[in-house]
């Protein structure tokens, strides 16, 4: 019983410590941006699904959507840096769930200029609410970066699970993104 009261009072006189440990240095906005599409669900499952259904494109459009979704993105958290808020945003960003999803499951080819619209809409909804959400003391530039990069490694992630995958496992990733398209349709709905 001594033992759990020393770990407790040691646990808890660490604890504002391990809080502030980050507080003003250049790389907690890294960190941040880091966590903010990893630890979001409807962040996580809409950049996966992006890097799903890129890969299950022909040509330019397996580069072309990736790269317009991080783009547009970095413009919304921008936007969203200057306070810039957007109508219904939550709910693009749950459509953007289900939306991606839905192409995954279904694998369709959508003309170029209409699959970059799309995307470029969704990203956009999705950099903004990064943007509004950079903690107080982090380095903008360093958030920036961070979500960047993680977004483009989930990208990659679900990009190279559809090129990796044997062609026999092809209704695998449409599962995924029927299984993303109703977590989208129940964000939506709650």
């Amino acid at each position: 019983m001594n033992l759990r009261k020393s770990l407790f009072a040691i646990a808890l006189f660490l604890s504002p410590a391990v809080a502030f440990a980050h507080t003003g240095h250049d790389h907690a906005g890294l960190l941040a941006g880091l966590a903010h599409p990893l630890f979001g669900l409807d962040h996580l499952l809409a950049m996966l699904a992006v890097g799903l259904w890129a890969a299950q494109q022909s040509g330019a459009a397996r580069w072309a959507l990736p790269l317009c979704f991080v783009g547009s993105m970095l413009v919304g958290g921008l936007l969203g840096f200057s306070g810039v808020q957007i109508a219904l945003m939550e709910t693009g960003i749950a459509a953007s769930v289900l939306a991606f999803g839905l192409l995954v499951a279904v694998a369709i080819r959508l003309p170029m200029i209409v699959a970059i619209a799309l995307t470029a809409l969704f990203a956009l909804t999705h950099g903004v609410a990064h943007g509004l959400e950079l903690p107080e003391l982090a380095n903008p530039w360093g958030y920036a970066a961070g979500f960047v990069m993680a977004t483009a490694t989930l990208h990659a992630s679900g990009y190279a699970l559809v090129r990796l995958l044997p062609q026999a496992a092809a209704p695998l990733v449409r599962v995924l993104g029927a299984a993303s398209a109703l977590t989208g349709a129940w964000l939506l709905a709650a």
